[in-house]
């Protein structure tokens, strides 16, 4: 049966969604994890994708001689950007560094001394990062700016700038991780 078809019946039929769902799950979730390079991300994202796609299900026109892989390619994409545009990925990035804890806290009084172990051997890692990265993690983690100032400081564009601090802190774990074996 032609994903159109497939689409059409899924109005009445939810059993025809999930054959669509059987026929591309394993390729939309392979884009997620090209870009993200976060298995678990990929699978919350193909998961909302799949929801986006049944929700509008209605609104399928079939353009592609029956195939819903653009259609669902595309709804895949704008849940990719929406979902950087929330900073879901970053913020799932900073918890397996083990500083969310640090960047949700609230702020210490001056007199209480705060807890710095968090930042150990921080500034090694980051030195290892290329030096756009290296800027844009800093910015947006340390001095805790708003993509919008990251992308100013940088002389780029908001999204960029995601990208960037997405990339940083995503080469950021594994030399994270390892460090902390290491000790």
């Amino acid at each position: 049966m032609a994903d159109a078809a497939l689409l059409a019946a899924a109005r009445t039929d939810p059993n025809a969604f999930r054959d669509l769902y059987d026929r591309y799950a394993s390729r939309i979730r392979g884009y997620f994890v090209r870009r993200t390079g976060d298995d678990d991300a990929s699978f919350d994202l193909t998961a909302e994708t799949f929801a986006q796609a049944w929700l509008v299900r209605a609104r399928f026109r079939d353009e592609f001689d029956g195939s819903a892989a653009p259609w669902l390619f595309g709804i895949a994409r704008n849940v990719l950007l929406m979902t950087l545009r929330r900073g879901q990925l970053e913020c799932r990035a900073t918890q397996r560094l083990g500083i969310a804890e640090r960047l949700d806290a609230p702020r210490h009084a001056a007199t209480v001394a705060p807890d710095e172990s968090w930042a150990e051997g921080a500034d090694e890692l980051l030195d290892a990062l290329p030096p756009s990265q290296r800027e844009a993690v800093h910015l947006r983690v340390v001095q805790e700016l708003a993509y919008e100032q990251v992308a100013a400081a940088l002389g780029t564009t908001a999204s960029a700038a995601r990208v960037r601090v997405h990339r940083g802190l995503a080469a950021l774990r594994p030399r994270h991780l390892a460090s902390k074996e290491m000790t």
